[in-house]
């Protein structure tokens, strides 16, 4: 980045250059603390792998005493799961009379985002259009709407490799896992018994343009997202070990309380279905 200082240190008229040294300061700040939190995962990981604090130090070329300083500085790792600078939450809004938010995706945006802080990753709330239309080349993108509410994340699903989010003959919506069969419906939607929980889809997949990927929540029923948010918040550590950020897909389900949606408990039904890239 050395480069990029160098050209607006040329820059002649002051009033562009101010703007310019304001943005980089931006990114040399983004870049200082990801790489801080690289350093912290590559510290941890080589310990965890029979390095010694001497080994680690000579590798750094600093002191032992600086390693055990280096080691609890920076963002957690699992902070990459979400993104590197900014990330945005994405939910839908829902026709009627007048458009609106749904509550459980307020909340699913609103936990979401506060988990990134707890991570010390700046983030944004955004709205998806009830046309469904949603564009995916971004950075740091996180998408909570399912293949009922967006023909772009239901492409975007149909080509997940490990999961998929489809209706069954009877009208209910289900996760199949695509190697084992297994199908996973809501209980909220069960004939005979229903109960107070529902399912969802977590899972990062590749964006159109090839460039990247996008993390996407979708909830058989909206307060699945939610439980999709709370489990994240308490395992986020265990899925970023398991997936880091390569395409991977899940299914979570939450129990409920039927009249707030407060979730009381949420896990997983699945492993962490990483997919095969070439």
């Amino acid at each position: 980045m050395i480069e990029e200082v160098r050209r607006v240190a040329a820059m002649q008229d002051h009033a562009l250059r101010v703007k310019a040294a304001v943005e980089l300061m931006g990114d040399l700040q983004a870049a200082v603390v990801e790489t801080s939190r690289m350093r912290k995962e590559s510290i941890a990981w080589l310990r965890d792998h029979g390095h010694s604090m001497a080994d680690v130090a000579r590798l750094m070329g600093v002191s032992r005493a600086r390693v055990a300083q280096l080691r609890d500085a920076g963002p957690p790792p699992e902070r990459a799961f979400l993104g590197t600078q900014q990330v945005q939450v994405l939910v839908p809004m829902r026709p009627g009379e007048r458009e609106y938010v749904a509550l459980e995706d307020s909340s699913t945006g609103q936990k979401l985002l506060a988990l990134a802080h707890q991570l010390q990753l700046e983030g944004d709330l955004g709205y998806i259009p009830t046309s469904g239309e949603i564009d995916l080349n971004r950075d740091d993108l996180v998408v909570v709407c399912g293949p009922k509410t967006s023909p772009v994340t239901a492409e975007a699903l149909s080509k997940d490799p490990k999961v998929a989010f489809e209706t069954l003959p009877d009208g209910r919506w289900a996760l199949t896992e695509r190697d084992s069969g297994t199908v996973h419906t809501s209980p909220s939607d069960s004939p005979a018994d229903p109960q107070p929980a529902d399912i969802a889809y977590l899972g990062r997949l590749p964006r159109p343009d090839g460039q990247g990927t996008f993390l996407l929540i979708a909830g058989v029923h909206a307060v699945g997202s939610l439980g999709v948010a709370h489990f994240l918040t308490e395992n986020i550590a265990d899925v970023y070990a398991k997936a880091g950020t390569e395409p991977f897909s899940m299914v979570v389900t939450a129990d409920y309380e039927p009249g707030t949606k407060t979730i009381m408990g949420s896990r997983a039904l699945s492993d962490v279905l990483r997919h095969e890239t070439a």
